[in-house]
């Protein structure tokens, strides 16, 4: 999932709506959402699956892989694509969710190798099964101990798998620092306004505990060897394509209707013009709008 309104099971979006509080997320509403903004990332995702393809160790191969915090199934699918001999399992708390992960499996010909499981992390861990790789893409933060998750995911594992953690990155950017309305600096502060609105997400979520946040000591923690990490940059220039495009400007949507009581008025009429469709200077029709993102990659192993 995403560590912000803009950032996903898979990927950068909204969890809430309106006033709703913060760990109050209608993930059911965003699947489309979700699907859409995992498609655009897919660059990075097979990127890292390659990466992770490469290093681990399980001595049998990679014959089984759990994706926590799947959402609709299309980075399960990429996961059934870089390990053509596992049974890959999406593993999500909402069922509409995972009813998606199902379809786009049979669509992609994965039928037979795909599956879905419906649990919450990390009280139901312990009925998911061994596996030779556990992949969290995004979806660590939404649980309120992360140690306590990470020890479960370690447990997991059989000698020589891995975890394969997506926490971390550059937040992304869409415009120029002046965008010739309002004051110039807008996504800066729409970044410090997602990180306090992060911050209240993390501290409402049940059994919520303080953790600073390295990743590589964590995962050693758990018991097991760190690996190393990566970062995996989505660069796509102005001018975006039609799908890219729409994405910025849902996530534009969200994050209006999320922090407009956060931000000052003129901030909230800048958004306004930017997704009027109508208007030369709005996220659909200005020439500049550019895709750029780093998202971090963590892996670490259970002795061989």
């Amino acid at each position: 999932m995403t560590d912000s309104p803009s950032h996903s099971h898979s990927h950068n979006h909204t969890h809430n709506h309106g006033s709703h509080h913060a760990t109050d997320f209608d993930w059911d509403a965003l699947g489309t959402h979700l699907e859409h903004e995992a498609e655009v990332n897919r660059p990075v995702y097979e990127q890292a699956a390659a990466w992770i393809a490469e290093r681990v160790r399980a001595p049998q191969g990679v014959r089984r892989v759990l994706d926590i915090g799947s959402g609709p199934g299309l980075i399960t699918c990429m996961l059934a694509d870089a390990f053509p001999d596992a049974e890959v399992v999406a593993v999500d708390g909402t069922p509409a969710l995972l009813e998606r992960a199902r379809a786009r499996a049979e669509r992609s010909g994965l039928g037979e190798r795909v599956r879905t499981l419906v649990a919450e992390v990390p009280d139901e861990l312990g009925s998911l099964g061994e596996a030779d790789l556990v992949w969290a893409a995004n979806s660590l933060h939404h649980v309120g101990d992360q140690r306590a998750a990470l020890t479960g995911f370690a447990g997991l594992l059989r000698p020589g798998g891995a975890v394969a953690l997506f926490e971390g990155g550059l937040a992304p950017r869409h415009l120029p620092r002046d965008i010739g309305i309002g004051r110039p600096g807008l996504e800066a502060r729409l970044e410090a306004v997602r990180s306090e609105w992060f911050a209240a997400m993390r501290e409402a979520l049940p059994g919520a505990k303080s953790e600073v946040e390295d990743w590589s000591a964590l995962l050693a923690a758990a018991g097991l060897t760190p690996g190393g990490s990566r970062s995996f940059l989505l660069d796509l220039p102005a001018p975006l394509q039609a799908a890219a495009r729409e994405l910025v400007v849902e996530t534009f949507a969200r994050q209006r209707e999320v922090f407009a009581d956060r931000l000052a008025a003129d901030d909230v009429a800048t958004l306004e013009r930017l997704l009027d469709a109508r208007d030369p200077v709005g996220l659909a029709q200005r020439p500049d709008v550019f895709m750029l993102q780093a998202r971090t990659l963590h892996i670490a192993h259970r002795p061989a």
